[in-house]
């Protein structure tokens, strides 16, 4: 179901206390969730203990310090010879009146103090005694930046060297550069906290800090979630670090805490990590990660071609590669990009490295998209290898019992690789009879629209290059328009034909045949027929590819494809952007196995309309935003988040919250965006961070996008990535998501 499911009650609405009166809970109830009430230990502090007060001016005065029956509040009164005066303080926060000196930990939760709220966050879920002092390398009981680094790469937390220098530098009192004592607690202290989870604890715990399993239930079905005792339990056991507090079925703040940062509390929901969707339809049912000029490690002009390219795109989940092929001078085809002065690899190297990696990241087939501009002979060549190199991988005949009106589908051809190219009719005769296939008037109107752009660029910015580009002539053959029947016979189920226009097609389908469009003639037929290219797309494969002739390899929005149902939206991968942010998003789902099922519309026109959907997306904080101008140690970003729909025309929009200043550790928003979508099973969502500038463009920080129906409900956290895919850990946004029917 898309955002999860709907909220059992209002998650954002504090909650009262059960006697409905909004104070506090009767005394003792955190002791009596937790079993404490006959722990010697509890007993001892619930009597008191006699302390000294040592102050620099005056006498030493006496100080009878006790636990009060909350388990939650530490109250100090005047000793028998001084007695009257009295004193309270929540544990959980520095003493009142005494700020950035520290108070007593939380009962049970921060036990040890610093060392155990540091080793409460150890990968391994259990609280360790002995983490400072591990990280004490020379025994001086002082931590310098160094070994407080060491320290959190002990306690598998993962942070900014600049915000925890900058944290390190506020708590070092002393200005020694080491931290001691009260100046350490402090520093752990503040790492840790944050302060819209502690709230947010409190409104299900209520004021004894202390979650019962019913209480977890509560939070877990106000999330979107069919939970039940159970399974609150099994959270408790998994994330909370307290082992008194475990054993009692209780989670404390840093249990809460833990779970929130963990995978199940990502905005991405945990199951579409895995393949999920019904994998038996055919083909054309699915949208499929498709990669233009796949080779290319840069632009298409001048860049490197490399087998990493496709390596780096196989790996990335796409399952339809594009191989640009040349005659070679030594008899050997090559792959590069014609025109230009792109580097060659040869192609016998490309399919070896398809091979090894074809199926490390998911297991359905792979289409090679093959651009012949090769002779006979060194088609022949092509086909030899592909047979000796992919073996049994690549199909060569149509599956057994297929029905021939139907492609088949991505579990029947698990594991294959298919070849997209140009097809024999049948029978042929060998090898005299080659046959040339009358595609020009295909080829011509792609060269026109080419030559248009070509002309449209050189009224805009006179490049001399460009004309010399031009004059590189790459070796190809004379019968290149020609089909070698060897290379013929490896095509099965994705022969490229003609476009023989809509009305044709309708007609008479033919599943086994596929066209290619530019991406302005896919616009056109989207303009003029949209409804009849989405017929076309649920009988029949489309591929759509950029513009030739665009210098730098930048990319097109490929939402309005997937409108359409155009399965091969060809994208370069090389280049980054928010087109690429959104074909990442587009395969997030199903295991990024490359194969997303189409939505019933697109499979099945015009069928039944969707459900329309508002969604209301509440920015609440970010965490550890990475700094821009890491040279400038001043350089703090002013950050602001904008949402982005990206779906149908109708749908399509953005909003953005106000920026912060200066504070890229910890901001917080709380500022609800509101979206109303008509289809929202084609939408995706774009969260966006940037850095606001009054003078000139904002600049990125980073990005996440994903589909609105991979998108749990309730309080989510999200793991921001950077301009090129790699992940900016540990920077996160804390969002509260609620979607709800129209």
């Amino acid at each position: 179901m898309i955002c999860g499911r709907k909220a059992r009650r209002a998650a954002e609405q504090p909650r009262s206390p059960p006697d409905g009166s909004g104070g506090s809970r009767r005394p003792g109830r955190a002791l009596k969730k937790m079993g404490l009430t006959e722990d010697e230990d509890i007993q001892r502090m619930l009597r008191g203990s006699l302390l000294w007060k040592i102050k620099s001016r005056g006498g030493p005065r006496e100080r009878l310090f006790r636990l009060q029956e909350d388990g939650a509040t530490v109250c100090s009164e005047g000793g028998f010879r001084h007695p009257g005066s009295r004193q309270s303080w929540q544990a959980q926060e520095p003493r009142p009146g005494r700020p950035g000196r520290g108070g007593c930990p939380p009962l049970g939760a921060r036990a040890h103090q610093a060392d155990g709220a540091a080793a409460s966050h150890e990968s391994t879920g259990e609280a360790r005694p002995g983490v400072l002092q591990r990280a004490d390398r020379n025994k001086d009981n002082k931590m310098s930046f160094r070994e407080v680094k060491s320290m959190l790469r002990m306690i598998n937390i993962d942070m900014d060297d600049g915000y925890a220098y900058k944290l390190f530098k506020e708590c070092d009192r002393s200005g020694n550069e080491r931290l001691e004592g009260r100046e350490l607690e402090e520093f752990c202290r503040r790492l840790l906290r944050r302060p819209e989870l502690e709230e947010l604890f409190g409104r299900y715990s209520g004021e004894d800090h202390v979650l019962s399993a019913e209480e977890l239930r509560d939070f877990l079905r106000d999330q979107g979630e069919d939970a039940s005792l159970r399974q609150a339990r099994a959270v408790i056991r998994t994330y909370e670090l307290n082992e008194k507090a475990r054993q009692q079925d209780l989670m404390m703040l840093d249990g809460f805490m833990m779970y929130l940062l963990s995978a199940a509390g990502d905005i991405l929901n945990q199951e579409h990590t895995k393949v999920h969707q019904d994998m038996s339809q055919p083909l054309c049912h699915y949208f499929i990660s498709s990669s233009h000029n796949t080779y290319l490690t840069r632009n298409q002009i001048g860049g490197t071609s490399s087998t990493e390219a496709y390596v780096r795109a196989l790996m990335a989940g796409c399952r339809c590669v594009e191989l640009d092929c040349w005659e070679g001078s030594d008899g050997e085809p090559i792959v590069y990009h014609g025109h230009t002065l792109t580097s060659k690899i040869l192609f016998r190297d490309v399919i070896e490295s398809i091979r090894d990696y074809a199926f490390k990241q998911s297991p359905y087939p792979v289409i090679l998209s093959l651009e012949n501009h090769c002779g006979l002979e060194q088609q022949t060549t092509m086909a030899r290898h592909m047979k000796a190199i992919l073996g049994d991988m690549l199909l060569t005949q149509p599956l057994d019992g297929q029905d021939p009106h139907n492609l088949p589908s991505p579990e029947q051809l698990k594991g294959k690789v298919l070849v997209k190219g140009k097809k024999l009719p049948e029978p042929w005769h060998e090898p005299q009879g080659v046959t040339s296939l009358l595609d020009h008037e295909e080829e011509e109107e792609e060269e026109e629209e080419e030559e248009e752009e070509e002309e449209k660029l050189q009224e805009r910015s006179s490049r001399p290059s460009l004309q010399s580009l031009q004059e590189i002539k790459p070796l190809q053959a004379k019968d290149a328009s020609q089909v070698a029947p060897e290379l013929s016979a490896v095509v099965v189920y994705c022969q490229a034909v003609p476009f023989p226009g809509l009305a044709h097609a309708l007609r008479h389908p033919r599943p086994c045949e596929m066209s290619s469009f530019s991406e302005r003639k896919a616009r056109k037929l989207i303009k003029e027929a949209g409804p009849a290219l989405v017929r076309y797309n649920a009988r029949q494969l489309s591929r759509v590819y950029p513009l030739g002739l665009k210098m730098n390899s930048s990319n097109y929005n490929p939402q309005e494809m997937w409108n359409a149902g155009c399965q091969l939206v060809a994208l370069n991968f090389q280049t980054p952007g928010y087109e690429m942010d959104l074909n990442a998003g587009r395969f997030l789902g199903n295991g990024r196995c490359g194969y997303v099922l189409k939505p019933p519309c697109l499979r099945s026109p015009p069928g039944e309309g969707p459900r329309r959907l508002a969604l209301h997306v509440r920015v609440i904080t970010a965490q550890q935003l990475p700094k821009l101008n890491r040279e400038k140690g001043s350089s703090i970003v002013d950050p602001f988040v904008r949402v982005e729909i990206h779906g149908v025309p109708a749908d399509c929009s953005k909003q953005q919250t106000h920026h912060k200043l200066n504070n890229g550790f910890n901001p917080r928003w709380e500022e609800t965006l509101s979206f109303q979508l008509r289809v929202p099973e084609l939408a995706l969502v774009r969260f966006v961070v940037e850095d606001y500038d009054s003078t000139s463009c904002n600049d990125f920080v980073g990005q996440f996008t994903l589909p609105l129906a991979s998108m749990r409900e309730g309080y989510r956290h999200i793991h921001l990535l950077s301009k090129d895919g790699a992940s900016l850990s540990p920077a996160t946004l804390f969002v509260h998501v609620r979607c709800k029917s129209l």
